[in-house]
């Protein structure tokens, strides 16, 4: 049977949520729980438990705020006596193990045939998919794992809800649509990529617009339109879209890199 802890992982994984591992490694002693005991610890919730009290809250604690530090593994002792106001008289140490899944976020906008061939790319890839259109009817009855379904009425506002660093797509059936969620996008400069379906003529047209609205011009060079990488340009869905899906890992293979030179420039 399957482990509690091991399920609770998977499902991080699976949403790419952040998670800690926590581990009795060692007692010595008298304590709540025997060694090997694990517990899961999210930024919103807990699996399983190390024994309660003031242990486990610690343990909580310091999980959550090496989430928050991306902190490395951890192995920390603790006396269980007056200063944790447990009775037990022994000594528990603690394995901590950060999980962080290798998963980015694309949100998608439109589920048009376009859309719906992206979704059956990215669905294979380490990604979490939020879907969003305003026709219900426009989803196909089932989606793939890892793909979140949003019927909405305001695309543009759901721009607010997507974490920092996501990836947007931007293919809705509407011009107006598309030109008030890349704008709201845009001003709120805090995402890895911004890809709107079109030539290069739409393009222009919505760079007036933009202009328009007062947004910067290096905000607006932010914008990929078109879309995919160079070199294919057939026009059916399914080219469209392994275009686009090499081009989204291409880049987010160039920003790894940049992350991983200034990491070892810090260190």
């Amino acid at each position: 049977m399957t482990s509690a802890w091991l399920n609770a992982l998977s499902e991080c994984e699976r949403r790419g949520i952040g998670a800690v591992l926590v581990t009795i490694a060692a007692v010595d002693g008298s304590a709540p729980r025997e060694a090997g005991t694990k517990m899961v610890v999210t930024p919103d919730d807990t699996v399983g438990t190390i024994g309660g009290g003031t242990l486990e809250f610690r343990a909580i604690e310091i999980a959550r705020h090496m989430l928050a530090a991306k902190q490395g593994p951890s192995l920390r002792k603790f006396p269980l006596g007056p200063a944790l106001g447990q009775c037990c008289g022994g000594h528990v140490t603690l394995l901590f193990e950060p999980q962080r899944p290798d998963l980015f976020t694309v949100a998608l906008f439109g589920a048009g045939h376009v859309g719906k061939a992206i979704v059956q790319v990215l669905s294979a890839l380490p990604c979490r998919i939020r879907w969003f259109d305003p026709r219900p009817d426009a989803f196909p009855d089932h989606v793939p794992p890892g793909v979140e379904v949003e019927v909405t009425n305001a695309p543009e506002r759901d721009v607010a809800t997507l974490p920092d660093g996501a990836w947007l797509l931007i293919m809705t059936h509407s011009h107006a649509l598309d030109l008030g969620i890349a704008a709201k996008a845009l001003q709120e400069n805090r995402f890895a990529y911004i890809g709107l379906i079109g030539s290069t003529t739409k393009r222009a047209r919505f760079e007036k617009r933009f202009r328009e609205l007062g947004i910067p011009e290096d905000q607006i060079a932010k914008l990929t339109c078109p879309i995919g990488i160079g070199g294919i340009s057939g026009k059916h869905p399914g080219e469209i879209a392994i275009a686009t899906a090499a081009q989204l890992l291409q880049l987010r293979e160039q920003q790894k890199q940049v992350l991983r030179v200034i990491d070892e420039s810090a260190a």
